[in-house]
């Protein structure tokens, strides 16, 4: 069974996100004094007294705004809290009830979900400051005091928070499955992704570039398993980073392909290939991650009977280092071909994934030895005794030759293309190989 939702609302820069990091106790939302830096719910597990439930954190709530952002901000604080169990209403003690406060109680109380209200950066512990009782005109109760930057009032206002949490069921495990990060340039259509395959309208999509500023997780469950797709800020290169905002955003992008077991590529189609689109797959690349290179917004190329193959080679020239991945030619805005992303996806995390016994690896190094000879430099030989696999996450293989020097490169690729033969190509995965030399009268 799901667990319960709690989020954490309130108008721009109250403290909600740094209050969200304190309960999770990881700096997962970027913080910033600029208002408006959290844009879509960002979701984690949060513990306390033995209670498990998912904290989400959501945008600022400007009730009255024309703003394209703001209002969709909104939109996604009102779908945080239509599936929440439990609301955290922040307030600000520096600035005092203000009229968005008001507003946002009201619209808070029509949810008929329990509130707790929690009045922040009441940093000085004590006696509660004078302007802390104006917080009762809001009539959502007992406020607590917290100050999310010292960690004052947090056990409060958790104890609070579980009193209102719904009465606890055996169920299913909320594990997040295989782990999906959606990477690309910015507004290539990655939120939009986001938004199809988990059904709903889980990340702000805009024609704006960088709206989206957090890697947000989004658990999506169906016929073809489990996943967490993480939506992550698009990455430009250095030079177009200007804000510091922007730099962490990025930096989280990263952070994101890290955590991920699989990584979508996602590319314009209306654009075509970039240099930026070589930059960003390379570092999936170099993570050792399983990749799938998602063509998105296809339903708006102009095609004749041989588009897609131009497409796809060209797009083999320019990732001429990662000629494992797939391609998959999509439209998030009408679901084209959404299925055969799921099914990349697992294909890509199964391979990513191999083991191969000792025994079958040195049956495929001896086929190879004999079948291609290995190369020799003025009278010497390159031998290799045997082969082990110590990791998987990408295949990660160590080979004991005589001499490292003679292990070419050439070879080497011979030897991974042998393996994926084998293995029926194994797509989506790199490959990875450590030479160690040893001399033959050492013993394995």
């Amino acid at each position: 069974m799901a667990l319960p939702v709690v989020a954490v609302v309130g108008r721009p820069n109250v403290g909600k996100s740094t209050l969200f990091n304190r309960l999770i106790g990881q700096r997962l939302s970027i913080v910033d004094d600029a208002p408006g830096v959290t844009r879509d719910r960002i979701y984690s597990k949060c513990e306390w007294a033995g209670r498990e439930f998912m904290l989400v954190d959501t945008g600022g709530i400007e009730p009255k705004t024309d703003d394209k952002i703001l209002l969709q901000m909104r939109r996604q604080a009102q779908i945080a809290i239509d599936s929440a169990s439990v609301i955290v209403l922040v307030t600000d003690l520096k600035c005092g009830v203000t009229a968005s406060d008001y507003d946002v109680a009201s619209m808070l109380q029509k949810s008929s979900k329990p509130i707790v209200l929690c009045v922040n950066k009441c940093d000085r512990p004590g006696n509660p400051d004078p302007d802390f009782y104006e917080f009762y005109n809001l009539g959502l109760g007992d406020p607590i005091e917290v100050s999310s930057v010292h960690g004052y009032g947090t056990g409060d206002l958790l104890d609070r928070v579980v009193e209102y949490l719904p009465e606890q069921q055996e169920g299913e495990s909320d594990e997040g499955g295989i782990k999906v990060a959606v990477i690309g340039k910015p507004n290539v259509g990655k939120s939009s992704l986001i938004n199809a395959v988990s059904g709903e309208e889980r990340a702000i999509v805009t024609d704006i570039a960088g709206t989206t500023r957090d890697s947000t997780d989004t658990i999506v469950e169906n016929s073809f398993g489990r996943f967490t797709f993480i939506d992550t800020a698009g990455i430009r290169r250095k030079s177009k980073v200007y804000e510091d905002l922007e730099h962490y955003s990025v930096l989280r992008s990263y952070m994101a392909v890290d955590r991920a077991d699989v990584a979508v590529i996602v590319i314009d189609a209306s654009v075509g290939f970039t240099e930026q689109d070589s930059k960003v797959a390379g570092y999936a690349h170099e993570q050792g991650k399983g990749c799938v290179v998602a063509v998105n917004k296809w339903d708006i190329v102009e095609k004749d009977n041989n588009t897609m193959n131009d497409f796809t080679k060209d797009l083999k020239q320019n990732l001429g280092f990662m000629d494992y991945v797939p391609f998959v030619f999509i439209s998030a805005k009408t679901g084209q071909r959404l299925n055969k992303l799921f099914e990349l996806i697992n294909a890509v995390y199964e391979n990513n994934s191999l083991r191969i016994p000792t025994g079958r690896l040195n049956d495929i190094l001896s086929y190879a030895t004999e079948r291609v000879q290995p190369p020799s430099d003025k009278g010497k030989r390159l031998k290799i005794y045997y082969m082990t696999q110590p990791s998987s996450n990408p295949p990660t293989f160590v080979v004991f030759v005589n001499s490292a020097d003679l292990f070419h490169f050439s070879y080497r690729r011979y030897l991974e293309n042998q393996i994926r033969e084998f293995y029926g190509g194994l797509e989506g995965t790199p490959i990875r190989f450590t030479v160690r030399e040893r001399d033959r009268t050492d013993t394995k």
